[in-house]
């Protein structure tokens, strides 16, 4: 039976096929694959093989023609099975959505199948290093050149460039009336003359890299431009949506890892005749995690009924509000799991130091908790604009 607030048998079965796959990968398969420099190609693959991957992304292209909640289901279950997949966040959620609601047949029949099934994974990026949160200050410039465009710019932490066939590239057109510039999205090669990445060291144990990227005198066609010169910030918050639903559900994901493994801890081990967990010093922030990350997915669940119902500007309120609430949950249960191992806690061998800068980094990305509560106190609450 289902009810108002719970999910539908078939998300349900969604989730636990997705679970007993990744969990035949494994934490420990995960970090060791990033230590060392390698990648999880071979999960990414399977996944896309059974058709999870752009299980958000119409059937005709290779999809599964389901919804954003469907693919976050996918993301979350991942995570919580200590397999976080950042480029999920960014080649299906973010890029897929945005091509399918805006690209042409052609840019469907061409990019899309590759993004369900793996192949043509694509990156995305918006974030400049003098731009940060404010992609009103993007400098990235796309000028026409004959029947093509020329592309010049800088981008700072691109997530899996180095996976990545394409890179969805939010640049600048000039408007010929009024001169001012306008937002515009690019499908670029990584291979593309002129386009060159950085790897960014980073403290996160993952085998996702960060790129500072340079696009100088990059060269495309007509038919690289995704959706209409004109169509403005409209076309590029079709992504950063589902971006914030996937970033939730990425969230809640390694919340439920963390509390999983801080809970069969606590039942395990015995200090003072008792299993630690009988004590409530341990047993109520465990307990208070659970709480949090039930409430945080419900808002996520929430935002995705919203966006996959079409209501854009309810879902980008519930999007935010659902981005805020699981990366404090998550913050949360990687320290309060890292306190409950004691001095295991901050070892290799059990997994859970390297937790508390993978969930920290989603109070800052994909938008800052500072910036969401900014957009709830003036959209939400009515409040004067501070930025």
């Amino acid at each position: 039976m289902t009810v108002a607030f719970s999910e539908t048998e078939e998300r349900q079965e969604l989730r636990r096929q997705v679970a007993k796959l990744a969990g035949k990968y494994g934490r420990e398969w995960f970090t060791q694959k990033a230590r060392a420099g390698e990648k999880t190609t071979e999960l990414w693959l399977e996944i896309g093989k059974n058709g999870y991957l752009g299980i958000n992304i119409p059937e005709q292209y290779g999809g599964g023609g389901g919804g954003i909640g469907d693919i976050a289901a996918v993301c979350e279950e991942l995570a919580a099975q200590g397999c976080p997949l950042l480029l999920m966040v960014v080649s299906p959620a973010i890029c897929g959505t945005i091509i399918t609601r805006y690209g042409t047949e052609e840019q469907k029949q061409r990019w899309l199948p590759g993004i369900c099934d793996g192949t043509g994974t694509m990156a995305f990026a918006i974030t400049e290093p003098d731009a940060g949160t404010n992609t009103h200050n993007i400098t990235t410039t796309a000028r026409r050149d004959g029947d093509g465009w020329v592309l010049n710019g800088r981008k700072i932490y691109i997530s899996g460039v180095d996976e990545a066939d394409n890179v969805l590239v939010v640049a600048r057109t000039e408007d010929a009336k009024t001169g001012k510039l306008k937002p515009c999205l690019f499908v670029v090669p990584t291979d593309a003359e002129g386009f060159e990445a950085r790897s960014i060291p980073m403290e996160i144990v993952s085998p996702e890299l960060q790129f500072q990227v340079f696009i100088d005198d990059v060269r495309l066609p007509a038919d690289a431009l995704v959706g209409d010169e004109d169509g403005g910030l409209v076309q590029l918050f079709a992504g950063l949506n589902p971006e914030r639903i996937m970033a939730a559900s990425f969230s809640t994901g390694l919340a439920r890892f963390a509390l999983d493994k801080a809970a069969t801890y606590a039942k395990e081990r015995v200090v003072f005749k008792d299993a630690i967990g009988s004590h409530q010093a341990v047993a109520h922030p465990l307990a208070q995690s659970h709480i949090e990350i039930e409430m945080a997915r419900l808002m996520t669940q929430k935002a995705a009924a919203l966006y996959d119902a079409g209501d854009d500007m309810g879902a980008g309120e519930a999007a935010n509000m659902a981005k805020y609430a699981a990366a404090e949950a998550a913050c949360d249960a990687a320290d309060r799991a890292v306190q409950t191992h004691g001095g295991n806690g901050i070892t290799q061998e059990y997994g859970m130091a390297g937790l508390l800068v993978a969930t920290r980094a989603g109070r800052i990305a994909p938008v800052s908790r500072e910036m969401i509560l900014n957009f709830v106190a003036m959209h939400s609450l009515g409040l004067p604009k501070s930025y």
